[in-house]
């Protein structure tokens, strides 16, 4: 195997010193244009490419953003890497994308690998809801986000969406339709953001004049499309059948869309679906679904702001904030007037 061209090697060819090498790559302005072209001539015909861990360890953290989120199979958590990412680039950072699957012992695992490899910073949707991963992470002095989730302590910066709102605004569009029984498809009741769109959805009820009885919760350990049709299934196994069905986001209305559809039952005129998230598939679905819109590119990117910073802030001087932006609904055909 050919060994690997580092920066002498650049020097010797180029006839310059390694500090010159360095002032190319760093300093370009502080080198003549003519030794400039010579090394970067040499630079170009070696093959060169400056060590990142080098240049790592005497600065004492990378130019590397990680992103741990709890499922990147939704493409929710796409979209708010997306966003983390044009933050990122425009402060000539990359960003490191994991996925906890919901684990908190693979978020404890990446939290130390991102201590390993001195990371700039984490933007964190946590899937511990002690909490006690993060606390245990704060010991590095690496900053942290949350994202899609509201910080328990002034002590970290958080980007959320008032999803009691979201909830509030699914389950009154749906009563204001005319349904007076609604089904809620959860998700793992370890998460805030499952029980907060519950709220919202009791108080829509609450202020139709509704009990909390005509919310029949379904519950589900995982948010996705196999579970919204497990979800669906047991959905028309129960009497009576709620008219109505609001999903925590929008992978498990489209499975309970497909459950549904597999069994003849018509959406919206049997039963009317809402989800929540808004994702791209959403409004491509076989019946376009309705759904309570986050704004996920929108909250990638203000969280990696507020990351860089508190980053740049070093001397203890940063100021956490808590940014709460709202939800949206968008109305598609999977939901009308109850039968």
């Amino acid at each position: 195997m050919a060994r690997v061209a580092g920066i002498k090697d650049v020097a010797r060819q180029a006839g310059v010193s390694v500090g010159t090498v360095s002032n190319v790559i760093n300093r370009p302005e502080a080198v003549l244009p003519e030794t400039r072209a010579r090394v970067l001539a040499a630079i170009d015909d070696l093959g060169y490419v400056r060590s990142e861990s080098a240049r790592q360890l005497r600065a004492g953290r990378s130019r590397i953003m990680a992103l741990l989120v709890l499922d990147m199979g939704n493409p929710f958590f796409v979209d708010v890497a997306l966003g983390a990412e044009r933050a990122a680039r425009q402060a000539g950072l990359g960003v490191m994308v994991c996925n906890s699957g919901q684990s908190p012992a693979e978020e404890a695992e990446y939290l130390g690998l991102f201590a390993e490899q001195r990371v700039c910073g984490v933007l964190v949707t946590p899937a511990d809801a002690t909490g006690r991963n993060l606390e245990a992470f704060r010991r590095h002095r690496i900053p942290f986000v949350l994202v899609d989730r509201v910080a328990s302590s002034t002590g970290t910066c958080a980007v959320s969406v008032d999803d009691v709102r979201g909830g509030a605004l699914a389950v009154g569009h749906l009563v204001s339709a005319g349904h007076r029984s609604v089904a809620y498809v959860s998700g793992p009741g370890d998460l805030h953001q499952i029980r907060d769109r519950r709220e919202g959805a009791l108080s829509a009820l609450a202020g139709a004049g509704l009990g909390p009885e005509a919310l029949v919760e379904i519950p589900s350990e995982r948010l996705d499309v196999a579970a919204g049709r497990d979800a669906g299934a047991r959905l028309l196994g129960l009497v009576p059948r709620p008219t109505a069905v609001f999903c925590a986001n929008d992978l498990l209305a489209l499975g309970v869309l497909q459950s549904l559809y597999a069994a003849g039952v018509r959406v919206p005129q049997d039963i009317a679906i809402v989800g929540y998230d808004d994702i791209e598939f959403a409004a491509a679905a076989a019946v376009p679904l309705t759904s309570v819109r986050q704004p996920a590119v929108r909250m990638g990117r203000l969280a990696a702001e507020l990351l860089l910073e508190e980053a740049d802030e070093e001397d203890g001087t940063h100021e956490h904030r808590s940014v709460v932006l709202q939800p949206e609904l968008v109305v598609r055909a999977s939901s009308a007037a109850a039968p």
